[in-house]
């Protein structure tokens, strides 16, 4: 016996299930990183989609992480500084160092939150993040 089919038009509902469902696995951090610099990766990718990531991002998304860890030690010394001018100086030059290599790796990768925010500061959906690859007028 045959399932009847529903007359009139398919409820938007039906329509809009997937036909194929992909899992994806989020990228692993690799071995050469420590506990802190891990951490630091577990938090950037489980705060974007599950593909959001490849293998090819590996290296900076590693280095990301590297100088997300050295910043922070930066600032601890900084906080803790009671010494003379010159070694304070070359501390806030080593923080601006750090500042610069973060925000250069973060729009590499697409982490930013200007990567991720229209010109409104709406939140853009994935369909609306251009790829590096993508032509212009692809969307």
């Amino acid at each position: 016996m045959q399932a009847q089919r529903k007359r009139g038009r398919p409820a938007i509902a039906d329509l809009m299930v997937p036909t194929q469902l992909h899992a994806f696995d989020r990228q692993k951090p690799p071995a050469e990183l420590n506990d802190e610099e891990t951490e630091v990766w577990a938090a950037v990718v489980s705060a974007l989609e599950p593909d959001w990531f490849n293998p090819s991002n590996t290296p900076l998304l590693a280095q990301y992480c590297r100088h997300v860890i050295a910043a922070k030690r930066v600032a601890e010394l900084i906080e803790r500084h009671s010494g003379d001018l010159g070694a304070y100086l070359d501390l806030l030059q080593a923080q601006r160092a750090e500042t610069s290599a973060l925000k250069q790796i973060a729009a590499s990768i697409r982490v930013s939150q200007q990567s991720t925010r229209t010109h409104r500061g709406n939140a853009r959906t994935i369909s609306q993040i251009r790829v590096p690859w993508q032509k212009a007028d692809q969307g």
